[in-house]
């Protein structure tokens, strides 16, 4: 016997999100930077329960609410699998070498007060090259981290900086999936859509660099200088450091640009980095060999504990131990709790219907370009929040807003950029979005630290309704003998 299933009032669609945001923000007050370590897991776990009796209120039953579930979390274990590739990678590279030797050298080359915005530049490059920003902030990310630690630079504004060009490299590279998956959605020519997102991505760029430059200038450049000496000798005494450490680098960039998948270059990148521990860090590795082995077997058992636990330096200063003692798979553990829970928060929403009908009603009144370009971009932030994955925030709103676009005699080179700028731009600034939680897992610096100086992320989406209540490159395609002004649903 079949059960009737009645659409969610708004009520019914805006009461998980509501409470899941009021305990967002308790457990933000309450436990401060810690909240990504647990409660905010249970507010997602809460809020999902609370979503999943709204839809069997409705008429819906639990079997397929739970199959949602189980959907919703299959599409992000490929992320997860990626994360914990990712955490043996820094184990190994750390163990081996490779991120103290691109430390020392980029402490050797990076001026204090250009270094926020060359590391922008750098990270825009890198990513533009692979078309991952994910990659490119677990590589030349890390190793920027470590030497704004060692000018004492501001970590937050640095992942700011790192987020800002990886984001903008990934978002202008054919090699990217999110740049691929949006004309996909919207329906337009990939190179046709990079070339229409300039207008708005170049402009945000330039802006975000020169305020890294205002914020560089500030440094103390006196402070940094003298930190730099002490950090390059403590890195020099404590590894082995030269040019053919970089070689795992150089592996894990060829194999991304040959487009080869993320989990098995990150993968084939961890294990060859413990390779080269073993082969030229002979001293660093017999140090860190337990009692209970020795010989070969004790640093393979050094390098196999890097892999899942990373490593542990002890020397002789604090600040060098912290900034290498990372990695391993289980230092990933709580961000891919995080991202299951919030995934399942987001499968119920689909399932049920409530996301849907919030967007129903922002689309409503909407008349000119600017409202349809500003909703569609509100809705692709709001499908980051509840969905927690910026691919659901390109794919549900492309599909919602193809026919209105269409409609109002809007080209969907309009659609494809308004979901790049507002679904991929924001997904690293939401602390439980897949995205947020992964920067936050390889960085080592929380979404609301980093928030308000990943200035590219921000500025875009701005930019993108200036230009659009404004008319500035709005590509229109009005059929004829029609009005702009209908919606799909009057012209039919």
């Amino acid at each position: 016997m079949s059960t009737h299933i009645k659409t969610p009032s708004l009520l019914d669609s805006l009461l998980p999100v509501i409470l899941l945001i009021v305990m967002m923000g308790s457990a933000v007050y309450l436990f401060g930077d810690n909240s990504s370590y647990g409660p905010n897991q249970i507010a997602l776990l809460i809020a999902t329960g609370i979503a999943a009796i709204v839809g069997m209120k409705n008429g819906h039953r639990w079997d397929d609410i739970e199959k949602g579930i189980v959907n919703g979390i299959s599409m992000a274990l490929g992320a997860c699998l990626i994360l914990l590739a990712v955490g043996a990678l820094i184990g190994t590279w750390m163990l081996s070498g490779t991120v103290p030797t691109l430390i020392y050298y980029g402490l050797e080359l990076l001026n204090p007060s250009m270094f926020y915005a060359a590391a922008c530049i750098i990270c825009a490059v890198v990513a533009m090259s692979i078309g991952s920003s994910w990659t490119t902030a677990a590589t030349v990310g890390v190793a920027l981290m470590g030497v704004a630690a060692g000018m004492d630079m501001s970590p937050a504004i640095t992942a700011g900086a790192i987020i800002s060009g990886a984001y903008f490299g990934d978002k202008i590279s054919p090699l990217s999936e999110t740049t691929n998956l949006a004309p996909a959605v919207a329906g337009t020519n990939l190179f046709e859509h990079i070339r229409y997102m300039l207008w708005t991505t170049i402009p945000s760029f330039i802006l975000a660099l020169i305020l890294f430059l205002v914020l560089g200038f500030n440094a103390d450049s006196q402070t940094s200088s003298a930190r730099i000496v002490q950090m390059q000798a403590l890195l020099a005494e404590s590894f082995d450091l030269s040019w053919y450490l970089l070689v795992p680098l150089i592996v894990l960039l060829t194999l991304a640009v040959k487009k080869v998948p993320a989990f098995p270059a990150v993968s084939i990148g961890a294990l060859l980095g413990g390779v080269w521990a073993l082969l030229f860090q002979q001293d660093v590795v017999t140090q860190m060999i337990s009692s209970e082995f020795s010989g070969f077997i004790g640093q393979i058992t050094v390098v196999w504990t890097a892999l899942f636990d990373g490593v542990v330096f002890n020397t002789a200063d604090e600040n060098l131990n912290s900034l290498l003692s990372r990695g391993g798979m289980s230092s990933m553990l709580n961000t891919i709790w995080l991202i299951i829970c919030a995934m399942s928060f987001g499968a119920v929403l689909e399932r049920v219907g409530l996301l849907k009908r919030v967007v129903s009603t922002i689309l409503h009144g909407a008349k000119s370009a600017g409202d349809m370009v500003s909703r569609t971009i509100l809705t692709c932030i709001g499908t980051n929040l509840v969905t927690a994955d910026q691919y659901m925030a390109i794919v549900m709103p492309g599909r919602m807003y193809k026919e209105e676009f269409e409609a109002r005699g809007l080209d969907q080179l309009n659609l494809s950029r308004s979901l790049e700028d507002g679904g991929t731009l924001t997904s690293p600034l939401i602390p439980w979005n897949t995205c947020g939680a992964y920067m936050h897992g390889v960085l080592g610096v929380h979404p609301f630290s980093y928030f308000f100086y990943a200035f590219f992320n921000l500025i875009s989406p701005v930019l993108a309704v200036v230009y659009a209540y404004l008319g500035i490159k709005i590509l229109r395609v009005t059929p004829p003998n029609l009005d702009p002004h209908l919606t799909a649903q009057q012209k039919t």
